[in-house]
């Protein structure tokens, strides 16, 4: 089944003291590339998790967090003196330097700058290691169901598409004796302006079938046809498939444009048109497929 790279997972558990809560969403990308925020007192298994991400998540651009709420305010903290003092003269400084007064409010502002506020952490054990993780496991199971949920979407837009392909392939067989047609009278009036006689006569032969075989589209309608088929197939496939499904994509371009240029024909160039219209609304959405 069709996956999106679009996803989004939150879940949250309680400890004693703290409240744990992990979210992960994520957008298309061409590989995976995490942008992860990880309390200090988690940094040790953050490569870990890295690891846990990767093998769920495989490709995107993923936002990872992990936030942590004190329940009991047991956790003693206090103010990072020197990182107040420092912030205290650079804001002096800056106040001299452009002419305004320093706010009333200056301690205030400061205490929500960063590392301004010290806490003690207690160690973790064991016990809040295996939590964290369960806790990362159910936001990545709803982030997975995200994933299929906008799959699905997706895929019925992308057999609607190729649906909608094959029939406009089927439009084609219906212009096909009349331009046959038109070939064969086409040859036949430019035959009968010249002296065939006064041609080498293999060396026309060869000119002539290579002349039909330039105007066969046949060989491109049962390719096209045959891409249609496989593009449905893959889309069934129980794995990442998005880039596979662009290869085939491209397969499909091709064939609708040889087709095209091949043809010769004002109906089925119009349907070309509206085949690569079909097509190009596929690609643009294939860039959002895991």
């Amino acid at each position: 089944m069709v996956r999106s790279m679009t996803g989004f997972g939150r879940s949250t558990a309680e400890l004693p003291n703290k409240k744990v809560s992990v979210e992960i969403k994520s957008l298309n990308s061409k590989q995976f590339d995490l942008n992860s925020k990880v309390p200090s007192i988690y940094r040790d298994k953050e490569m870990e998790i890295r690891n846990v991400l990767l093998q769920t998540v495989e490709r995107g651009k993923v936002d990872f967090s992990i936030y942590v709420e004190d329940i009991n305010n047991n956790i003693s903290s206090q103010i990072n003196q020197g990182a107040v003092e420092n912030y205290y003269d650079q804001i002096r400084d800056l106040a001299k330097t452009i002419g305004l007064q320093i706010p009333e409010n200056i301690i205030s502002v400061i205490l929500r700058l960063p590392e301004t506020i010290k806490t003690e952490s207690s160690k973790i054990d064991e016990a809040e290691w295996q939590l964290l993780f369960e806790v990362i496991d159910k936001a990545l199971q709803q982030f997975t169901a995200f994933r299929i949920q906008e799959g699905q979407m997706l895929q019925n837009l992308f057999e609607q598409k190729i649906q909608s392909i094959a029939a406009l392939l089927k439009e084609v067989e219906c212009f096909e004796p009349e331009r046959t047609e038109r070939i064969k009278t086409k040859l036949v009036e430019s035959l009968e302006k010249i002296d065939v006689a006064t041609y080498d006569q293999n060396r026309f032969e060869q000119e002539l079938i290579y002349y039909i075989e330039r105007f066969d589209i046949n060989e491109e309608k049962n390719r096209l046809s045959n891409h249609l088929s496989y593009f449905i197939e893959t889309m069934s496939e129980d794995k990442a498939q998005g880039r596979k499904l662009g290869f085939i994509a491209q397969e499909i371009g091709r064939e609708i444009n040889t087709m095209g240029s091949k043809s010769n024909h004002v109906e089925i160039q119009k349907i070309v048109v509206r085949m690569k219209d079909e097509l190009e609304q596929i690609k643009e959405q294939l860039s959002n497929v895991l």
